[in-house]
C-alpha cells in the first residue's frame, strides 16, 4: 500500500486547509486511517483517525481526536476515490507541524499510536503564522 499526502502550505492563524491522503494498492472500503503530526525534536502524535469496522467489540469509537483539535479539525474518507481528508479550520500557531497520514487493513484503538498502522505516507508541513 502506498500513501500520497498532500495539502499543506503556510496559512494565518484563523485559516484553514484540507488534507489528502490519497492509497492505491487498496481500497478505503474497510480498515483505518490516521493523521499524525510531528513536531520538532518530538515523536509522532495522532491528530485524529477514523476506522470502518464499528462492529469491532476491542476498540472504542469510529471517529478519535487528540483534544486539541477536537472542534477544529474533521476526518474523512471518500472510498470511491480512495483518500482521507483532514479538514481543518481555526488553525492556530501551534498547529504548525508535518502532517502524514498512515492506514491499517485492521481496526485501531480509540486513541491509536504509529505501531497500530502498517502503512505510511510521507509527511505534509502545515505551517500557521501568527
Amino acid at each position: 500500500v502506498q500513501l500520497q499526502a498532500s495539502g499543506g502550505g503556510l496559512v494565518q492563524a484563523g485559516g484553514s486547509l484540507r488534507l489528502s491522503c490519497v492509497a492505491s494498492g487498496r481500497t478505503f472500503n474497510s480498515g483505518a486511517v490516521g493523521w499524525f503530526r510531528q513536531f520538532p525534536g518530538k515523536e509522532r502524535e495522532v491528530v485524529a483517525s477514523i476506522d470502518w469496522n464499528p462492529a469491532s467489540v476491542h476498540y472504542g469509537p469510529s471517529e478519535f481526536y487528540a483534544g486539541s483539535v477536537k472542534g477544529r479539525f474533521t476526518i474523512a474518507r471518500d472510498s470511491d476515490k480512495n483518500t482521507a481528508y483532514l479538514q481543518m479550520n481555526e488553525l492556530r500557531p501551534e498547529d504548525t507541524a508535518i502532517y502524514c497520514c498512515a492506514e491499517d487493513e485492521f481496526a485501531v484503538p480509540a486513541e491509536s499510536t504509529r505501531s497500530d498502522y502498517g502503512s505510511w505516507g510521507q509527511g505534509t508541513l502545515v505551517t500557521v503564522s501568527s
